[in-house]
């Protein structure tokens, strides 16, 4: 090759422009010397071209350029004005290169530089395979080089990727907040759900799961109403969240009471989103469980009867109410109206039935704390299922006998006298021995945390379906009251 050697002067604030052929290393922010051509659109020349620079594999894009340093002086059509474009004649095809010992003077624009004579090419031998590698290829993304492997090593690969799946898969659920990450932990699962144990919650999850599928969504519902659609089911776009992660969310809440925005980091997810899930699994599971019969014939209450209660085998069922302390409204009509004397604080007012065997067989709607007792009676819709054949067992307070059809039992208080006698505090400390479960029972509902603390009143819209749930969950949460009373 001849010793003199191209000097390209850098141009301020040009196109990037590069050549595309292997080892040649010039681009348009050099000068204004060399000119790009790009690839011709007759198939036949475009494959010569391809051939001569040696890149069988290349694509070809619309930025893809050949400088005008492979090309021959007759090649060129220059311009008319020094400004002009550098054309080529039809059906010119590169042949000078670097290794075929091309001449390292370029053609230059006549009145620049003295032009000089291109010495033709001398040698056509094939370039050897390492000079065969795009270099600097701008234009496309490099081919990556085939990897000669043997299969034992392949297999042995494959198995390491499998591995490492798996190996990601079990550090994902481990750092995820899920149900998948508590599954190993009996503890944990009644912590967070109330559940005794994984396989108890997941044989209720296998009572519900085939419902979820027609589950109405908050989101999707709403997106119905808007296009005319009524009765849109099954799953909204954009949820994060599988099925049994959404309930299990709903149960955290549920049971330790966590605000939305803490749920949200521990999910992973936005705050509307677990407003959206929480809104939709309560509805959900109000309308599913709610649609079970949970109110027993006399029969079945009496074939599961404790011996306990043998000095009272007609009783029906054992009945108390609960109160939920909730926020003090700024309304003082509406503060009025809560407002519970017996707690002194604003409450929600309910009433919960048991069956002598410890089951819920009854749950009222929540009312205004303010209302009595026996008001509460009358209205929860208990009095028509009572008959005159059944009793009901209440606390001292339910001063009902004359709104029930059927018999009373209630422990005695004094009413003026200065003690009872020996058979009155007999009874009162026989049935109180008894009716004390329904404590029992109203404490399990209220370990459900958000019921022990004050409810707030962004939530009235929904604290009826979220404590009518919370009441039904207890009867497969929890194994019996009393574990003599434990049935096959």
């Amino acid at each position: 090759m001849s010793s003199t050697r191209f000097k390209c002067l850098r141009r301020e604030g040009a196109t990037s422009q590069y050549c595309c052929v292997p080892l040649c290393d010039i681009s348009s922010r050099c000068n204004s010397v060399i000119s790009f051509h790009t690839f011709p659109l007759d198939m036949e020349i475009r494959k010569k071209w391809i051939h001569s620079i040696r890149r069988a594999d290349y694509i070809i894009t619309p930025n893809s350029r050949v400088c005008s340093r492979h090309f021959k002086s007759d090649d060129l059509i220059e311009p008319s004005t020094p400004t002009g474009r550098r054309l080529l004649k039809k059906g010119a095809v590169p042949t000078l290169f670097e290794w075929n010992n091309f001449a390292t003077s370029t053609p230059r624009r006549t009145g620049v530089w003295q032009r000089r004579e291109v010495s033709p090419p001398q040698n056509e031998d094939p370039l050897p395979m390492e000079f065969q590698q795009p270099e600097h290829d701008y234009c496309s993304s490099p081919v990556p080089a085939a990897v000669d492997l043997s299969l034992d090593r392949t297999e042995e690969l494959q198995k390491e990727v499998e591995r490492l799946k798996k190996q990601v898969e079990e550090l994902s659920v481990h750092h995820s907040f899920c149900l998948g990450r508590f599954a190993a932990s009996d503890d944990d699962i009644r912590f967070f759900t109330r559940f005794m144990t994984y396989s108890h919650l997941m044989a209720f999850w296998r009572l519900i799961e085939p419902a979820t599928n027609r589950m109405v969504r908050v989101t999707r519902a709403k997106g119905a109403t808007k296009s005319g659609e009524v009765g849109a089911t099954g799953n909204a776009s954009g949820h994060s969240l599988p099925p049994i992660d959404e309930f299990f969310l709903f149960m955290v809440h549920l049971s330790l009471g966590l605000t939305q925005r803490d749920l949200a980091q521990r999910f992973n997810i936005h705050q509307s989103t677990v407003s959206r899930i929480i809104t939709t699994w309560a509805n959900f599971l109000y309308t599913l469980l709610g649609s079970v019969r949970i109110w027993m014939s006399e029969e079945m209450v009496k074939a599961h009867m404790p011996k306990e209660f043998q000095d009272y085998p007609d009783t029906q069922v054992i009945i108390d109410c609960t109160e939920l302390r909730c926020q003090t409204p700024s309304s003082l009509l509406l503060q009025s109206e809560v407002f519970s004397s017996y707690k002194s604080h604003c409450t929600f007012k309910g009433l919960i039935g048991m069956a002598p065997h410890g089951a819920v067989t009854f749950i009222s709607s929540l009312y205004a704390g303010s209302v009595s007792d026996k008001e509460l009676l009358k209205q929860s819709g208990i009095v028509p299922l009572l008959k005159p054949n059944m009793a009901i067992m209440v606390d001292k307070g339910f001063l009902v006998d004359d709104c029930v059809p059927c018999k009373v039992y209630r422990p005695a208080f004094l009413s003026k006298r200065e003690q009872m006698s020996a058979d009155e505090v007999r009874k009162t400390q026989s049935i109180a021995r008894l009716r004390v479960h329904v404590e029992r029972l109203i404490r399990r509902v209220k370990q459900h945390k958000l019921f022990d603390t004050v409810i707030p009143l962004s939530i009235t819209g929904s604290i009826n379906q979220l404590y009518t749930v919370a009441c039904l969950l207890v009867n497969y949460q929890n194994g019996p009251l009393v574990k003599a009373w434990a049935t096959d």
